[in-house]
């Protein structure tokens, strides 16, 4: 082998000198992250790569090639298309026109004032209430949202953080009402905090009592919720913000053991809570770097849980991760290709071994989607799933000489980061000084540079532009009725309920915020009283104070 590895390289270095004397494309070679690429990729970049230890088996560990023996063979991911707008009533016909046309599972978009921890009626809401995602202020709203859905047979993601465990609590509570018990529950809710400070900006209270909320919810969860996942470590949001892949790769795991050290603070046996977190990925443009990251995730993942974290179950050690398109990439020039981009990245993901997959709809960077889009976005999944064969075989770009020095490439990038921020004295510490803010802005100024100097082009935007473009898809438009229908109905919950047991039940729970219990369960009893979601928010920040980010320079 060795005498054919430097023959190969004798070879290589004979063709260079040709290859240079070749004219190429006036473009810079790197991946959309700016990672140089080189013109060929041969056995010598892989020649301290060992199989079994580095790629291995499906199934087996590191998991490099997929956490599933037969990955899609045996199961499709789950097709999932991001839905909330408006009032529940909106959000809840869209949920069965979606799950009418083959959609799998739910997926709920909040509205930014849920987000916030704010009701439809607090005057900071003005303006805001349905714009961006369903408006849900209380167990009234999320009994409307789910009506006609029995929970116990779907699956749920939930994409909210700060107040997570308040809507945690209404769905809960929605659930029971149905019938069904907490243990037949299955989806995820987000709840990761750790990347709003980092780069979405949606928090309420200060990183540590935040982080006490989501041991909670770990707790709990594992003692009533069996097949539900307390949280989903999001990259996507930290990749949209403008990181590169490795800075994605690397902040999202960081967080993810963040997450890991303190569960086993709160004195929670590592193998209980470990099987049960997911992850959330982006699926830029960069096809190959995309599947990369996707597979180098896994195998870090994985040699963390067992080696660092000493963790014993092999279901702690597998990363589950969802994906979801870029919106970053989608463009309002020539909405249209955002299909083509869209179907790019969704056959990443499906190559990086996605256990379930929401596909962007063309038309969402002008506004939450229409019918129609959405359907084009959930049928390209389908056109993936079963007509083009990619299901067929598992991990087919294994063995590629570039995809796996990528890999690799990938794992050091990230590890190296580790090295960083460890050196800051952990994740918190590093977002209090800013690190990964600093990070991520210089990666996207780069990026943008490039898109200026036109060494990236994207279709349409720096290049093969058409003028007097006339744009002409319909898009989804909420009207102003939204909010006040949304306050009507608070209000009408504020005048039925017992205000004796309300009052009661924010007591407890204030006084479960200052001495320690599990706030989920009256968190539950709360909403069961209709207490408002802005009602527990500003009940718990008397306790635990609200955040406010220090500037960055």
């Amino acid at each position: 082998m060795e005498n054919e590895l430097d023959k190969i390289k004798s070879e290589l270095t004979k063709w260079e000198e040709k290859a240079k004397r070749t004219p190429s494309l006036p473009i810079k070679f790197t991946t959309v992250s700016g990672e140089p690429i080189e013109m060929l990729y041969t056995p010598e970049d892989i020649e301290n790569i060992n199989y079994l230890t580095d790629i291995g088996f499906p199934g087996e560990y590191p998991y490099t090639r997929g956490i599933h023996t037969n990955m899609h063979r045996g199961r499709l991911w789950t097709m999932r298309q991001f839905a909330g707008f408006g009032t529940p009533e909106d959000t809840n016909e869209r949920y069965q026109y979606l799950l009418k046309h083959g959609q799998t599972g739910l997926s709920v978009a909040f509205d930014l004032p849920t987000l916030m921890g704010r009701d439809a009626d607090d005057l900071q809401a003005q303006g805001e209430v349905g714009i961006c995602g369903v408006s849900i202020s209380s167990l009234a709203d999320m009994e409307i949202l789910f009506n006609g859905i029995n929970l116990a047979d779907v699956s749920t993601s939930m994409t909210i953080n700060a107040p997570a465990a308040m809507l945690l609590a209404f769905y809960i509570a929605v659930a029971q009402k149905q019938g069904a018990k907490p243990e037949q529950l299955r989806g995820t809710i987000q709840a990761d905090i750790l990347k709003e400070y980092i780069a979405q900006k949606e928090w309420i209270f200060p990183p540590h009592p935040s982080m006490r909320i989501i041991t909670d919810m770990f707790e709990y969860c594992t003692n009533e919720m069996p097949q539900w996942n307390p949280i989903s470590i999001s990259g996507y949001h930290i990749r949209e913000a403008g990181a590169t892949a490795i800075q994605e790769l690397a902040f999202t795991l960081a967080d993810g053991f963040a997450y890991v050290e303190a569960g086993i603070a709160k004195g929670l046996d590592v193998d209980e809570f470990a099987p049960r977190l997911s992850f959330f990925f982006n699926s830029h443009l960069d096809f190959f770097e995309e599947i990369a990251k996707f597979r180098a995730a896994r195998k870090i993942w994985a040699k963390r849980m067992k080696n660092k974290y000493k963790a014993k179950n092999p279901r702690s050690w597998l990363l589950r991760f969802h994906t979801q398109t870029a919106g970053c990439t989608l463009t309002a020039q020539q909405p249209e290709n955002n299909i083509v981009r869209t179907a790019y990245q969704a056959l990443a993901g499906v190559f990086g071994g996605t256990q379930s997959l929401h596909t962007n709809s063309m038309d969402e960077t002008l506004a939450l989607p229409s019918e129609k889009a959405v359907k084009i976005a959930l049928r390209t999944q389908q056109i993936i799933a079963h007509e083009i064969g990619v299901t067929n075989t598992i991990d087919p770009l294994a063995g590629s000489y570039f995809v796996e020095a990528l890999t690799a490439k990938m794992e050091r990038g990230a590890e190296a980061y580790f090295e960083k921020i460890d050196s800051l004295g952990g994740v918190i510490p590093a977002i209090e000084a800013g690190f990964f803010q600093r990070e991520i802005a210089e990666s996207a100024y780069r990026y943008q540079q490039h898109l200026d100097r036109k060494e990236k082009i994207i279709v349409g935007v720096n290049d093969y532009i058409e003028e007097n473009e006339k744009i002409e898809i319909p898009i989804l438009y909420i009207p102003p009725g939204v909010e006040m229908k949304q306050r009507e109905r608070i209000a009408e919950v504020r005048a039925s309920r017992d205000d004796s047991r309300v009052t009661g039940e924010l007591k407890l729970l204030q006084q479960a915020a200052r001495d320690g219990t599990n706030l989920m369960p009256r968190l539950i009893e709360c909403t069961k009283s209709y207490v408002t979601l802005g009602e527990m928010s500003n009940t718990l920040a008397e306790v635990f104070g609200v955040y406010e980010e220090p500037a960055v320079f």
